[in-house]
């Protein structure tokens, strides 16, 4: 029988163009090395899907099988299954071994191939499974493990000038996807009807600003009625009512890249109830995009907005954090969780993070003004203040539609 390999390089095709220039991933991988001496660590195993594309510019798609990526002192090394051929190769930065599936655990033996055994490994304590954990002791043999998650987090949280302009372009397209679900918005119109409009409208956009990029993951939340309590409710084919409160959120993904536009809106009329919740929300969204400066803590902000609201008797309608980070994360992967504007988070702004603002209050369904209303702008902090990166405009003057 012919020999089938444990693992091979198939390096088919020449490399794409991939989201950043040879030089921010260099420069990534120049920080991450610095932070793996500071730990100590020899070998980085990376098995997320936001660090291997933030180191590499490779999004794996799993569907059931490990994906890796193995930094040492020298070299940069994707781990991928043999169904993605020479995909993975062409998509990332530095070099790439394919797995096959002839032997279980040959995932483990690629990695091993690059870090041999013995080594200080550091891996993410907040994805590696217990059963890949288990797998990492027993082949690599680690002399000792740390866990580089809160390092790795800390790195994407301060964002390179070619992210942020990335990100910028990311906030435009949501904001076409926006005017795109608000021209779809008619008495009628079932809510996927609309959730489809803004997503075509951004995928085409997308396509148009970055011809050379995979495209995979843009979509849209757009909630009516009752449907708009939760800021992650799913689409439903509900039909739109005069007198809807309506719930606008715009996602595009570029290149494992997410930024985001919410917006409130009614259809037709807003009772004087709502209006009364929706101007106090839009206040305190305006409130706390002010309060966003370098030198601040995600704390304070987060107490001063909650200030905001309870000396209007508001505050017991909050659900949720008032914003949260941007960069290489999406709805099933990634969250940089030292940059969330909650009482429990202390990090500093500095400028060159990026962070959205985005009060909800959620009126329960049997009360006046009964839904639930979040506006959302993403910032970047700059040296002396923010830039807001956000244009579609928000409050009642503009989404009263339909």
């Amino acid at each position: 029988m012919t020999a089938r390999p444990d693992m091979y390089r198939y390096h088919n095709g020449e490399k794409a163009t991939l989201p950043f220039a040879e030089i921010e991933y260099e420069a990534r991988l120049k920080g991450l090395r610095q932070r793996m001496e500071d730990a100590g660590c020899s070998v980085a195993v990376f098995t997320s899907m936001h660090n291997i594309a933030y180191y590499s510019g490779f999004l794996y798609c799993s569907f059931g099988r490990p994906y890796g990526l193995v930094v040492t002192e020298t070299e940069s090394v994707t781990i991928s299954a043999g169904i993605d051929a020479g995909q993975p190769w062409r998509r990332c930065h530095g070099d790439n071994i394919t797995y096959t599936d002839w032997q279980r655990d040959n995932f483990w033996r690629a990695i091993l191939s690059v870090c041999g055994e013995g080594k200080i490994v550091g891996y993410e304590g907040d994805h590696l499974t217990i059963m890949q954990r288990e797998k990492l002791e027993d082949f690599l043999k680690p002399a000792v493990t740390v866990d580089i998650a809160p390092t790795t987090m800390r790195q994407r949280m301060h964002k390179s000038p070619a992210e942020i302009a990335l990100i910028r372009q990311g906030a435009q397209v949501a904001d076409a996807g926006g005017y795109a679900i608000r021209d779809a918005i008619k008495v009628g119109t079932r809510e996927i009807d609309v959730a489809m409009a803004g997503r075509d409208a951004m995928e085409a956009e997308i396509a148009k600003r970055f011809p050379d990029a995979e495209y995979r993951d843009t979509w849209v939340w757009f909630q009516s009625g009752l449907n708009t309590d939760g800021a992650h409710n799913p689409v439903t084919a509900r039909q739109l009512q005069r007198g809807d409160i309506l719930s606008l959120n715009t996602f595009p993904m570029i290149s494992g890249y997410y930024t985001a536009l919410e917006r409130t809106l009614f259809v037709g009329e807003v009772d004087a109830a709502s209006l009364k919740v929706w101007e106090a929300n839009v206040a305190a969204h305006e409130y706390g995009m002010s309060l966003l400066v370098p030198g601040v803590s995600c704390a304070e902000v987060t107490h001063k907005i909650n200030a905001f609201f309870e000396e209007r008797d508001m505050l017991q309608y909050r659900t949720f954090g008032y914003g949260h980070s941007f960069g290489v994360l999406s709805h099933y992967f990634g969250r940089e969780a030292g940059l969330e504007l909650r009482e429990d988070i202390d990090t500093i702004l500095q400028p060159g993070m990026v962070i959205s603002m985005e009060p909800m209050l959620t009126i329960a369904n049997d009360q006046p003004g009964a839904g639930g209303y979040r506006e959302h702008d993403i910032l970047v902090i700059t040296e002396d203040g923010n830039e807001n990166i956000t244009g579609y405009p928000y409050g009642p003057e503009f989404n009263v539609v339909g």
